[in-house]
Parts: structure tokens; C-alpha cells; sequence
């Protein structure tokens, strides 16, 4: 058992600080959520956030766009040209997909300098990636309609996913102090 231990110990370690930082801060979101009353920003602060940013840049390429809380359920109604095309949820707004990014560099971590500011240049660019995703997203099922599974459940979270796996294998390569 001990030789496995030492023969993995990379591995075990890696798991462990992955699934250590990943549950801090899936545990802090958890809390932010469950202390989002919903009164001023609806349904949550960054939920909202990210509905109002992808409505200002799907104003500035020329939709009429409105935003507005979806009466039965904690989101936000997309409504590009009059026309209801889909819901801002919780799941939308790139902070899950941050938490995963982060513990994953926090368990290759590097220099805290370095590793601080690849985590905040990569947690800022997933952002923006998902803001241009919501209005893509929103543009494509205004024009096609029919594509909405395709968009949904295919391109765009395979965009999103893909942004986080290059960025993980980038650091991987470049930064860590992972040994050859």
C-alpha cells in the first residue's frame, strides 16, 4: 500500500487539492445563493449581471432586447424583436464553470503570483467567452429556431467546456510545477 502512495503521490495529491478548493468554493457559491433573496437584482446578483450585460451587447448590434424576470421561476426572459427565446438561469452566468477552472489550477498551482493572475485572467475571459455565448446563443435561436437543441445542448457548451480545457492544458504546459 505504501509503495502505491508513493508511486501516486502526484495523483493523490492533484485529487485531493482539486477536490478540496473545488468544494470551498462550491460551498461559498452555495451560500451566496441561499442568501440571494432576489429583492434588488433578481434572480441573483450575477445572474442578473450577465442578463444585462448580454442585453447592452445585444443592443449594441442593433436587436430590440428586453430582459425581464420570468414571473414563475428564478430567470430571466430573453425577448429579442418581440419574440420570447429562452430563460438567463443560475446555471448561465459562468460561475460554476469558474469554480471548476480554478480548482483545477489551484491543484497544478505555480508561484502564487502567477498562479493569482492566470486564475483571474482566465476566470475574466470564461466570463466574456460566456457573455458572447448567451448573445450568439440568443441571435442563433432568433434566426433558426429549429437549431435550438443543437445550439443548446451541443455548440455552445462544447465552446464553453473547450475554452476551460485549452486554458487547462495551456497552464498545464506552460506554468505548472508539474515534473516531467
Amino acid at each position: 500500500m505504501k509503495s502505491l502512495l508513493v508511486k501516486y503521490k502526484l495523483v493523490i495529491r492533484f485529487m485531493l487539492a482539486f477536490l478540496l478548493v473545488y468544494m470551498i468554493l462550491s460551498v461559498m457559491y452555495k451560500f451566496y445563493l441561499q442568501f440571494s433573496d432576489g429583492s434588488k437584482y433578481y434572480p441573483d446578483y450575477m445572474t442578473h449581471l450577465v442578463a444585462m450585460q448580454s442585453d447592452a451587447l445585444l443592443d449594441a448590434l442593433g436587436y430590440d432586447v428586453e430582459m425581464l424576470p420570468h414571473p414563475n421561476e428564478p430567470s430571466m426572459k430573453v425577448v429579442l424583436n418581440g419574440t420570447y427565446l429562452a430563460r438567463v438561469i443560475e446555471g448561465c452566468n459562468s460561475i460554476s464553470v469558474i469554480i471548476l477552472f480554478v480548482s483545477f489550477i489551484a491543484a497544478f498551482a505555480s508561484k502564487f503570483k502567477t498562479t493569482f493572475f492566470y486564475m483571474l485572467a482566465g476566470s475574466v475571459l470564461l466570463y466574456t467567452v460566456n457573455l458572447l455565448r448567451i448573445v450568439l446563443l440568443s441571435i442563433g435561436l432568433y434566426h433558426f429556431p429549429q437549431q435550438k437543441d443543437v445550439f443548446h445542448t451541443v455548440v455552445f457548451p462544447a465552446v464553453i467546456y473547450g475554452m476551460v480545457f485549452l486554458l487547462w492544458v495551456f497552464w498545464v504546459n506552460r506554468f505548472s510545477k508539474l515534473k516531467k
